[in-house]
């Protein structure tokens, strides 16, 4: 019987310690997926910072550097600029890229660092306890909102694809979802274009992908991926939002 689907090998046969619903591990699969099929798990360096995502070497069959907190793009620059011909990308969290590190991503951008940044946006600290992140939504409590996040007091959560797409060595930006199979499947090919930008050397490549955390939420797996479409997609809405990297490409086609 042929096979139609398998474990990768870019996935170590380990049990997740993720919470149930916890969608970190679509994403990891996806990540090692594309760099399976292209044979480059060992052609490929992971740097993961605290957070939830600080696990990701105990799944991610590939070479993985640990990061002090936020630090992920800065300790990326320095890899890819040692070992130009790898993938070196970064996986990251909210509580983690928007919060302390908001600073060395936006520099890493700004350099048009050839890296490529996975970003879970899930609204939430998850590692430390709930707390509001900067991408909690209006009115989402957490353990440091009790009564709901308030404009007044803590202000908007930070759009962070929008906020990196305005920097010119960004070249290619797109938020994408977690929450349903058709969204995955968009997913993985926004994981696959980052890495072509990256082989191609065009810059800095950002992938946002909507994620869930039902435990600190307080919901069911179930609702969990409710709540992502009916909440988090309205304020953070997927697609690409930036691609000069794809405009130049056919700019060159054009010109031929």
């Amino acid at each position: 019987m042929e096979t139609l689907f398998e474990f990768t090998k870019g996935m170590r046969e380990d049990i997740t310690s993720y919470c149930p619903g916890c969608t970190h591990g679509i994403a990891h699969r996806l990540i090692m997926e594309v760099l399976e099929e292209r044979g480059a798990l060992g052609n490929a360096i992971g740097v993961s910072p605290v957070g939830c995502s600080i696990v990701a070497h105990q799944y991610m069959n590939v070479d993985m550097v640990e990061s002090a907190h936020g630090r992920a793009p800065a300790v990326a620059s320095g890899i890819k600029r040692v070992h130009p011909n790898h993938y070196v990308f970064t996986y990251q969290g909210d509580g983690d890229l928007a919060s302390i590190g908001a600073g060395e991503i936006v520099h890493a951008a700004h350099r048009g660092e050839r890296i490529c940044t996975f970003f879970i946006n899930n609204a939430i600290f998850g590692m430390t306890g709930g707390q509001m992140a900067p991408t909690s939504l209006l009115g989402q409590k957490t353990t440091t909102t009790v009564e709901g996040r308030k404009k007044e007091v803590n202000g908007s959560p930070l759009r962070m694809a929008e906020l990196i797409a305005t920097i010119d060595g960004a070249v290619y930006v797109e938020r994408v979802s977690l929450h349903s199979p058709a969204a995955v499947r968009k997913a993985k090919k926004a994981i696959e274009h980052a890495l072509d930008v990256q082989e191609q050397g065009l810059g800095f490549a950002f992938v946002e992908f909507l994620s869930t955390c039902p435990t600190n939420w307080g919901v069911s797996p179930s609702k969990a991926l409710d709540f992502v479409k009916e909440n988090m997609i309205p304020y953070y809405p997927v697609g690409k939002i930036k691609d000069t990297a794809w405009t130049s490409n056919k700019e060159q086609e054009g010109d031929k």
